[in-house]
C-alpha cells in the first residue's frame, strides 16, 4: 500500500524538516533566503503540511517525497519505493523574474518533474542500498560507522548532486538519504515446504546517464552509458546468497545520434584515444568486481559488425588476464525462433561461472564463498538481448545457491519448480521493462521469452509496437528527456541571469518550413486523387506534381535528419558527439 512519509513544516522564512528516525527530536531548519541549514528543536516549527520527507534541496527549490510504497524488507530493513513528489520554491513569488526567465523556469521545473515521474526511485532510511551484500560484508568498522551519505557508492546515488551541501555538515547527514534508481522486487517463495526470500535489485549508474541514442559508449573517465549493476539475493534461515552481474554500453568512444532513420548508423570516434578510455573502464571494473567476462551480444554483420570487431581488438590489445571476451551473435543464433540455442552461450561460460562462484553466508554467519568475478553483458542498448542472457545466468546461479542452502535437493532442477519459475520469470521481465523505460522510453523487447520461456507471435507484435514507440520518442522527445536528466544530476547548473539560456535557441527556417511544405504537398496530392479533374491525364499531372513535391521535401528532411530531431539543449556539443 502507498503511505505518506515524514513531516515537514514551514514559516515565511524557513523550512523545517523532521528526521525520519522514530523518536528523533532533531529538526533541520533551512533558511529560504540564505539556504543556510541548521539544527533546531520541534517547538520552533509552524505546521504547514504533514506527510512530507525531504530528498534534498536545490538552489531555489526543495524536492520532497510525499508518498512511498513498501516493497519489502532486506535483512530486517524496510525498503521503500518513492511514488509521489513535490517541488517547493524557496522564494514565495516569481514576480522578480522577467517574462523569458519565467518561461525558462517553467521549462526547468517540467524537466525536474519529468525525471521524478520516471518510475524506479527507491530508498531505505537505515540500510545502504547502493552496495552489494558482498561489498558490505568486506568493509571496515570505520566504514560501518559512517552515515549512509558518506559510505554510499556514488555511482548509484541519483540525488548525490542535490545532497552535496549536506556533506560538509556531518550533523545533518541523518536528513540526507541516498536514493537509487532502477528496479527492486522482493518475493517470499516456497520450495519443498521451505520458505525463502528472493530479491532482485538493479542499480542504474548516474555517471554518463541519459537516454538511448544520445548517450552511448563511455566518457573520458571511463564511465559507460546505461551501466546497471544487478544483484540477485536469496535469504533463507539466516543464511544469505548473492550473485552480481553488470551491463553497460561497449566501453569505447562511439555514438549513434538520431537522424529520423529507423536505425541510425553507429559511428566510432576517430579523434580519441580508445585504449585509454577502455583501460580506465576495466581498471575500475576489476577493482570493484574482480575478473571480468564480457558477453558481447551484438550482430556480427551489418552496421553492428564494426563495433564488435573494435571491441574485440581493444580487449585483446589490453592483454589483461583478468578480462575474457566472448562474442555471441544473439540474433543469428536465435533466428527462425531457435531460442533454445541460447543454451550454447550459457554452456560455453558454465565453467567460468563456476569459477566466479557467488557470495554465500551460512546460518551462523560464516562466509562460505565469495564471488570472484562478474559477467559484463552488452548488446547495442544493453536492454533486451542483455536481460535475456542475464536472467539465464542468474537462474543457473540460484540453482546452485538453493542446493547449497538446503532448499533444493541435489537431483532437483529449478525449472521444475513451477510456482517459483513463474515468480522468477515475471520478475526478470519486469526488470527488463523498468530498465528499458528508463533508457529507451518503452518497455523491453523479447519479454515474452523471459516470462514464458518461448517466443510467441503476440510477443513479436508487441515488440513491433514498442519499436515504433521507441522510434517516435528517440527522434521527437528524447532531447527533452536528456536535458531533464542532466539538469537533475547537476550536469547543467541554472543561474538567474538576464542573458539568454540554451532553451531560447531558435531552430532555423528548415525546421518549420519544410514540414509544412511536405504536409501541404501531400494533402494536395490526396485531394487531387479524391477530386478528379476533367481528364485522367490532368488528374495524373496534378498527382505527379504534388506527389513529387511531397517526396522531394521528405527526402530533404531525411537528408537533414539531425536538424529535425529533438536534440538536447543543455549540454555542450562536444559532450554529445
Amino acid at each position: 500500500d502507498t503511505v505518506d512519509t515524514g513531516v515537514q513544516h514551514t514559516s515565511p522564512e524557513k523550512f523545517y524538516i523532521e528526521a525520519c528516525d522514530d523518536g528523533a527530536d532533531a529538526v533541520l531548519a533551512i533558511d529560504r533566503v540564505s539556504n543556510e541549514m541548521t539544527l533546531t528543536g520541534k517547538t520552533l516549527c509552524t505546521p504547514l503540511r504533514n506527510d512530507v520527507t525531504p530528498v534534498t534541496n536545490t538552489r531555489m527549490y526543495l524536492i520532497v517525497i510525499t508518498k512511498k510504497r513498501n516493497v519489502g524488507s532486506l535483512l530486517g530493513h524496510a525498503v521503500w519505493k518513492a511514488v509521489d513528489f513535490d517541488v517547493i520554491s524557496y522564494k514565495k513569488t516569481v514576480l522578480h523574474l522577467t517574462e523569458d526567465q519565467t518561461q525558462d523556469n517553467k521549462t526547468f521545473l517540467s524537466m525536474i518533474n519529468n525525471v521524478l515521474t520516471t518510475d524506479g526511485f527507491y530508498f531505505c532510511t537505515d540500510y545502504d542500498l547502493t552496495h552489494t551484500l558482498q561489498r558490505l560484508a568486506n568493509v571496515s568498522h570505520d566504514f560501518q560507522e559512517m552515515s549512509l551519505l558518506e559510505r554510499a557508492d556514488q555511482r548509484f546515488v541519483w540525488n548525490g548532486s542535490l545532497l552535496r551541501e549536506f556533506l560538509a555538515q556531518p550533523e545533518l547527514h541523518k536528513f540526507a538519504i541516498p536514493v537509487v534508481h532502477g528496479f527492486i522486487v522482493m518475493k517470499p517463495c516456497r520450495i519443498n515446504g521451505k520458505i525463502f526470500e528472493w530479491i532482485l535489485i538493479s542499480r542504474r549508474s548516474c555517471f554518463r546517464a541519459g537516454v538511448r541514442y544520445y548517450v552511448r559508449g563511455i566518457d573520458s573517465e571511463g564511465h559507460a552509458a546505461n551501466f546497471v549493476e544487478t544483484e540477485q539475493i536469496v535469504l533463507y534461515n539466516g543464511g544469505r546468497a548473492s550473485f552480481v552481474q553488470t551491463r553497460g554500453s561497449m566501453p569505447f568512444f562511439w555514438s549513434q545520434r538520431p537522424n529520423l532513420k529507423y536505425k541510425p548508423k553507429p559511428l566510432i570516434s576517430k579523434n580519441t584515444n580508445h585504449m585509454d578510455g577502455i583501460q580506465r573502464h576495466f581498471d575500475s571494473q576489476v577493482l570493484i568486481y574482480g575478473k571480468q567476462t564480457i558477453l558481447n551480444l551484438v550482430n556480427q554483420k551489418g552496421s553492428e559488425k564494426p563495433l564488435e570487431q573494435a571491441f574485440a581488438k581493444m580487449v585483446s590489445g589490453m592483454e589483461n588476464g583478468m578480462i575474457k571476451y566472448v562474442a555471441f551473435d544473439f540474433h543469428k543464433e536465435c533466428s527462425r525462433m531457435r531460442w533454445d540455442r541460447l543454451n550454447i552461450l550459457v554452456d560455453n561460460v558454465a565453467e567460468t561461472q563456476d569459477e566466479y562462484s557467488c557470495f554465500l553466508v551460512d546460518t551462523e554467519g560464516k562466509v562460505l564463498s565469495q564471488q570472484k568475478g562478474t559477467f559484463r553483458s552488452n548488446c547495442m542498448d544493453c536492454l533486451d538481448r542483455t536481460n535475456v542472457i542475464q536472467s539465464m545466468l542468474a537462474r543457473r546461479s540460484i540453482q546452485s545457491q538453493l542446493q547449497r542452502m538446503g532448499v533444493l535437493h541435489v537431483a532437483q532442477r529449478i525449472e521444475e519448480q513451477a510456482d517459483f519459475e513463474k515468480i522468477y520469470k515475471n520478475a526478470w521481465a519486469d526488470n527488463a521493462n523498468a530498465c528499458a523505460k528508463q533508457y529507451a522510453g518503452t518497455g523491453a523487447l523479447k519479454t515474452d521469452f523471459t516470462r514464458t520461456g518461448k517466443r510467441t507471435q503476440m510477443g513479436l507484435v508487441m515488440d513491433g509496437v514498442n519499436s515504433a514507440i521507441r522510434y517516435y520518442k528517440n527522434n521527437f522527445s528524447d532531447g527533452f528527456r536528456q536535458d531533464s536528466i542532466d539538469l537533475f544530476l547537476g550536469n547543467y547548473a541554472v543561474y538567474e541571469t538576464d542573458g539568454p539560456t540554451p532553451l531560447r535557441i531558435q531552430k532555423d527556417w528548415k525546421f518549420l518550413t519544410l514540414p509544412i511544405i511536405m504536409v501541404v504537398a501531400f494533402s494536395m496530392c490526396v485531394i487531387c486523387l479524391l477530386m478528379a479533374g476533367d481528364t485522367w491525364t490532368e488528374t495524373l499531372a496534378y498527382v505527379l506534381f504534388w506527389g513529387t513535391a511531397a517526396a522531394v521535401t521528405a527526402a530533404v528532411i531525411v537528408f537533414n535528419g539531425r536538424d529535425f530531431v529533438d536534440a538536447p539543449k543543455l549540454v555542450q556539443k562536444e559532450k554529445m558527439d
